[in-house]
């Protein structure tokens, strides 16, 4: 038996709806990209940095239709970043144009909630790292929270808005910092004590759940039956992403290489240690019952934001094979910059940012966009490696192999660069991880026979071109 879906994998600078074949006897997974849109924040007339959801969803839209125009539709799941939400009134309407988390407004906010919360106390409930833009921090300065019934995360709302139906898919619900990472549910006293309402917390549902079936104008718009059920998959797009890891037997690492880079391992429970919360380490839900163990790093954000101001300025060769291929060629320094530091987060100059932190740092600075790129991925690189050696540490878990899936996983100087650096294997690939991984979830839940992570996986690596690397 196989089933054809549709996987809606929304990145933080690109969306992307995919069709997909899934079956195992015999062995299908093939994936084809039927539309494609770039993203990112907008600035709204206040200033302030958020997404445009309307067009979000009209571009989600119009992919499901171009998925349906050729070829049946069993299912569609959706997945997506991380922490930013949109708020529902009483009457069902978005109130404001969603936050982006690069957004200025939590500056500061996270210290004097941290303050308030203890920090001992914040970790042990929800095992999360410490970033400025969780949503919980994110809630802790919201205006609009007195005309809100409602909050949906990004993929829950853009699964409302095809089905009618409200409710928040656990994996991303995780990254909230309000959710608990041994119980499984949402952490309504941490909201009480902020003094903010868990009245508008939807109910939760699990990977391979159905959300509902489409409201009948979606469904005339798509031109699909009215009875298509969207089914909750992974739905951050890590998780979505880990699930489509292709790990055999050996216990593994695995970096998810895109705008950002998650780094971390598949745990059975959370590691809820002095240590851990020192090492700014997340527990986040994923698929199956799993923890996500692992550490956000800045990612090739700060590559693709010095190619677009490059792109900008008119800088000669500065298109990303150049630069790759200019940055290949360059010997081994050992320089490298904090790629975590706040200051790369928001949009803007980056090379010139890039050049601080060199400074900083006491290296040379960069002169040419190859020189940047590679200062870059030496530095990526080098975190990977202490990010990897850290988590197997706190776990008690020694990794034999580390995959790269994502983006990034197709950046074959950053993948040899990982390998040398972290004295471990690499295997690369498959590029559209979180997409392959959505698309597992649905067909399993309509049937196709994949009881574990172990089947899914193992479909992964009989039907995916993977490409491996020494180190050296």
């Amino acid at each position: 038996m196989s089933k054809r879906v549709v996987a809606v994998d929304l990145g933080a600078t690109s969306g992307r709806v995919m069709a997909a074949v899934v079956g195992v006897d015999p062995a299908v997974l093939d994936l084809v990209e039927v539309h494609r849109f770039p993203n990112g924040g907008v600035r709204a007339a206040d200033g302030s940095l958020r997404w445009d959801i309307r067009r979000i969803h009209g571009e989600v839209l119009e992919g499901i239709r171009l998925a349906a125009a050729s070829g049946p539709v069993d299912a569609i799941g959706i997945d997506s970043w991380g922490v930013d939400y949109g708020l529902l009134d009483a009457s069902g309407e978005l109130v404001t144009d969603p936050f982006s988390h690069r957004d200025a407004r939590t500056d500061g906010v996270a210290e004097s909630v941290v303050a308030r919360l203890g920090a001992d106390r914040l970790y042990a409930e929800t095992g999360l790292q410490q970033l400025p833009f969780n949503t919980l921090y994110q809630l802790s300065v919201e205006t609009a929270l007195d005309k809100a019934d409602t909050l949906l995360l990004v993929p829950d709302l853009l699964g409302y808005w095809l089905t009618g139906n409200p409710g928040a898919e656990r994996t991303n619900a995780s990254t909230t910092q309000f959710y608990g990472a041994r119980s499984q549910e949402w952490s309504t006293d941490l909201l009480a004590e902020l003094d903010l309402p868990a009245r508008v917390l939807p109910g939760l549902r699990s990977p391979g759940d159905v959300v509902g079936t489409l409201l009948p104008g979606v469904a005339a718009q798509a031109g699909l039956p009215p009875e298509t059920p969207v089914i909750a998959v992974g739905s951050h797009d890590t998780a979505s992403a880990v699930v489509g890891v292709p790990a055999g037997d050996q216990p593994f690492a695995y970096i998810s290489s895109g705008t950002w880079s998650l780094v971390g391992l598949e745990l059975a429970e959370p590691v809820l240690t002095t240590a851990a919360r020192e090492a700014d380490f997340t527990n986040e839900t994923g698929v199956d019952g799993t923890i996500r163990f692992l550490r956000n790093v800045s990612g090739l954000w700060v590559l693709s934001e010095c190619l677009r101001q490059w792109a900008e300025d008119g800088t000669p060769d500065s298109d990303l094979g150049s630069v790759l291929d200019a940055a290949a060629v360059l010997p081994a320094s050992g320089r490298v910059v904090d790629v975590d530091d706040h200051r790369l987060l928001p949009p803007g100059d980056m090379p010139a940012r890039v050049a601080s932190l060199a400074v900083e740092a006491g290296v040379d600075v960069p002169q040419t966009p190859g020189e940047y790129a590679r200062l870059v991925l030496d530095s990526l690189a080098e975190a990977y490696r202490r990010n990897v050696r850290t988590a197997a540490a706190l776990a008690g878990v020694e990794p034999e192999v580390v995959h790269v899936v994502g983006g990034g996983s197709e950046n074959r100087l950053l993948c040899q660069l990982t390998a040398d650096a972290c004295g471990l294997p690499v295997v690369a690939g498959p590029k559209e991880a979180a997409a392959l991984g959505n698309v597992l979830v649905q067909a399993r839940a309509l049937g196709v026979e994949m009881p574990t992570l172990t089947e899914m996986r193992a479909l992964v690596r009989a039907t995916q071109a993977l490409t491996r690397y020494e180190p050296r």
